[in-house]
C-alpha cells in the first residue's frame, strides 16, 4: 500500500458554527459487512484502532483505552452508528457518527464528528486538532482491511511516510478551514500548530 496515496482518497469538510463539524468521506474495498465488523468487533478494533470494552449495544456504554468514551446513541448494522464522543472533565457536546453505504463489493465510508469546542482551542489548532486524529484512523482502518499491520503509533511520526502524511493531513485541514471561511492567517497558524503537535521534530 502507498501510505501517502490514502491521503488523496479522502474528502475532508468542516462546518464552522457554533458547533464545529468535520467530515472525512472515502470507499473502501472491501464490502460493507466486512467494514462494519472491523469498525464494531473488539477484536478487530484492537488490531488497527485501539482497546476498546464496555457494553457494545444500544444504549449501552464504551471506553477507549486512553482515549474517549461514551453511550452508543443508534446502532442500525451495517449501515449507521452515532456514539457520544467524551474525553476530559467537563468535555461538553461530542458526537460521532459513522456511516457506510454499499457500492457493489465496496463501501462508501463517512465519518461526521460533531462538537462544542472552546474558542481559545479553536483559535489555536483549528479543525486539524480532531481532524488529524481521524485521518490516522482511517489510515490504520485501511491497512487492517488489507491484511497489513498497524504501524506503531509512537514512531510514526519519525519515519519518512508517517510525518509525510501527517503534514499533509494537517495541510489538507487547513484546505477545509480555508473552505468554511478561515482566513489565510487563521489557516496558516493553526495548520503550523498542529503539524508541531502531531509530527515534533525530532
Amino acid at each position: 500500500m502507498d501510505i501517502l496515496d490514502e491521503l488523496t482518497r479522502a474528502h475532508r469538510e468542516l462546518v464552522d458554527g457554533k458547533r464545529k463539524t468535520v467530515t472525512l468521506r472515502r470507499r473502501y474495498d472491501a464490502e460493507v459487512e466486512d467494514v462494519w465488523d472491523a469498525c464494531t468487533d473488539p477484536d478487530r478494533l484492537r488490531r488497527w484502532f485501539a482497546p476498546v470494552s464496555g457494553e457494545l449495544r444500544l444504549g449501552g456504554t464504551y471506553r477507549i483505552e486512553g482515549n474517549a468514551g461514551g453511550e452508543i446513541l443508534h446502532c442500525e448494522p451495517p449501515r449507521r452508528f452515532t456514539i457520544s464522543w467524551l474525553f476530559g472533565e467537563n468535555p461538553g457536546f461530542s458526537e460521532v457518527e459513522v456511516s457506510l453505504t454499499p457500492e457493489g463489493d465496496a463501501t462508501l465510508f463517512e465519518l461526521r464528528h460533531t462538537a462544542e469546542v472552546p474558542e481559545e482551542f479553536w483559535s489555536q489548532f483549528g479543525p486539524g486538532a480532531t481532524g488529524v486524529g481521524w485521518d490516522l484512523v482511517l489510515l490504520g482502518l485501511a491497512l487492517h482491511l488489507t491484511g497489513a499491520e498497524k504501524p506503531e503509533e509512537s514512531t510514526f511520526h519519525l519515519t519518512d511516510d508517517g510525518r509525510a502524511y501527517i503534514l499533509g493531513s494537517s495541510q489538507a485541514w487547513g484546505e477545509a478551514h480555508r473552505a468554511a471561511g478561515g482566513t489565510p492567517a487563521e489557516v496558516e497558524s493553526t495548520v503550523a500548530a498542529v503539524s508541531s503537535f502531531y509530527a515534533p521534530q525530532p
